[in-house]
């Protein structure tokens, strides 16, 4: 008699929480990166999101978990279209979604689009980060109140940050094991020096030399503050059908090949992943460059330069003659580019940083400046009202902007600027966006979720361009 055949039994889906905090500094990020560079150290694989725009935190989590970092925001994406990126990228044993502000923090009193509502929406249970500097049972009533305000939000656990001495501790966490009923499943001393600080924030790793070590040391703080065991105990299947790592994404049937180049180095490392993996879903060959080090541009049909710091690289950026030149003579050609914020300010004139002028690309006639507080800095709306390479007439793009440099000349008008600002700063006079051929610059961050035509619009774009070149 023929034995039976056995099916495998299918994959167990991943089980994950939310790691939020009652406020902006409360530590949540230590938590999350330690806590994700603990467990993948144990051998788990761990899928890290985060919530909001942040390309920083991303980073850090990235090089903890060991994996790329995917982002969630409910203010540039479509509710649809999240829960979709987070079916789609969600895999391995845990997931990690780090919320940003505070637990309930939105863009207005009912806390729309708040760490909160996204832990809701994708059925996660919350890991709550609360600050006790200076506090004890005040702790309690902080818990409480977070628990009290809105019964959907599961707080499974928390984790008490910035303990003093062992009395101070054994306080905190009495009071609070015993009005809320929550767990304490971790208590963080005070560590100093764990992220190094700038303008901007959070120093990237990209360009912390100690950034390995950096993480190493959260995980060992990890191991020895947290209670790792009944933190993976409060874990919880997500309420969303998760398809797996790559699972669900469709790619475009390309009829020739097509190669954009993606400058990534100090300079410039702002990068969601998903823009990154839409334009391969498109058919793009990645070509990685290096704006620091390269003597040119390679054999390129389309180029993406995305954000990250111009003005702390400014003088090996303006070192590199060569690069810059054929950058400028590429775009002349007519090679499709699309730049964004710190991208911006290369493709311009100069920069001016402490009474010292830097040479830039020069495709555009602009010079920057750097002031000490954000010259802008939140979500953006804009809508493209005139011509430009990669956006139709009457397309809405939703993105963020932020930064720290400003406009010290420029002899342009802003009518003539491609995109109306709706919401948001721009370049100037709530409008955004340089046109030069097939250039396009902008102070707004896209992201390939909540701006689905922006992936397939440079692909077209860089692929037409190439067919130029091989009829001519």
């Amino acid at each position: 008699m023929a034995q039976a055949m056995k099916t495998a039994a299918p994959p167990s889906p991943p089980r994950g929480l939310v790691v939020a905090g009652t406020g902006g500094g409360t530590g949540k990020s230590v938590v999350a990166v330690g806590l994700a560079a603990a467990l993948a150290r144990r051998g788990l694989r761990v899928t890290p999101f985060k919530k909001g725009p942040d390309y920083i935190d991303a980073g850090w989590l990235e090089m903890a978990a060991g994996a790329p970092c995917y982002n969630l925001d409910p203010y540039l994406m479509s509710e649809a279209n999240l829960l979709a990126n987070f079916s789609r990228h969600a895999a391995g044993e845990v997931v990690l979604v780090e919320g940003n502000r505070g637990l309930y923090d939105g863009v207005d009193a009912e806390g729309t689009y708040s760490s909160a509502e996204l832990a809701v929406l994708l059925g996660l249970p919350v890991l709550l980060v609360v600050n006790c500097t200076k506090s004890t049972r005040t702790v309690a009533a902080l818990v409480l109140g977070c628990k009290q305000l809105d019964p959907r939000v599961d707080i499974r656990g928390v984790v008490l940050n910035r303990v003093g001495t062992a009395r101070h501790e054994a306080l905190v966490r009495e009071a609070v094991e015993r009005y809320t009923g929550i767990p304490v499943v971790g208590a963080v001393p005070r560590l100093t020096d764990v992220f190094p600080q700038r303008h901007l924030g959070v120093t990237p790793c990209p360009e912390h030399d100690g950034a390995q070590e950096a993480v190493a040391a959260l995980a060992d703080a990890a191991e020895a503050y947290l209670d790792i065991d009944a933190i993976l105990g409060l874990l919880a299947v997500p309420a969303v059908a998760v398809a797996g790592a790559g699972g669900g994404r469709v790619a475009v049937e390309a009829a020739e090949p097509v190669r954009i180049g993606v400058i990534r180095d100090a300079a410039f490392q702002f990068y969601y992943a998903e823009n990154l993996e839409a334009l391969e879903a498109q058919g793009a060959e990645l070509v990685a460059i290096n704006s620091l080090t390269d003597p040119e541009l390679p054999d390129i049909d389309g180029l993406y330069i995305g954000g990250g710091f111009p003005e702390t690289n400014a003088r090996f950026l303006a070192a590199n003659r060569s690069f810059r030149r054929s950058v400028r003579e590429r775009a002349a050609a007519g090679l499709p580019i699309y730049a964004e914020c710190g991208g911006l300010i290369y493709l311009g004139e100069a920069m001016e940083l402490n009474g010292e002028e830097f040479d830039l690309v020069g495709i555009f006639p602009v010079r920057f400046g750097l002031e000490q507080k954000p010259q802008a800095h939140g979500y953006t709306v804009l809508t493209a009202d005139n011509d430009n390479p990669f956006y139709p007439a009457g397309t809405e793009i939703k993105g963020h902007e932020f930064r720290y440099s400003r406009i010290t000349a420029w002899p342009g008008a802003s009518p003539d600027l491609a995109l109306k600002v709706k919401r948001g700063v721009g370049f100037m006079d709530r409008r955004d966006g340089l046109v030069a051929n097939n250039v396009l610059a902008l102070y707004t961050h896209v992201h390939a979720v909540g701006t689905p035509q922006w992936a397939p619009a440079l692909v077209a774009k860089a692929r037409a361009w190439r067919r130029e070149r091989t009829a001519g």
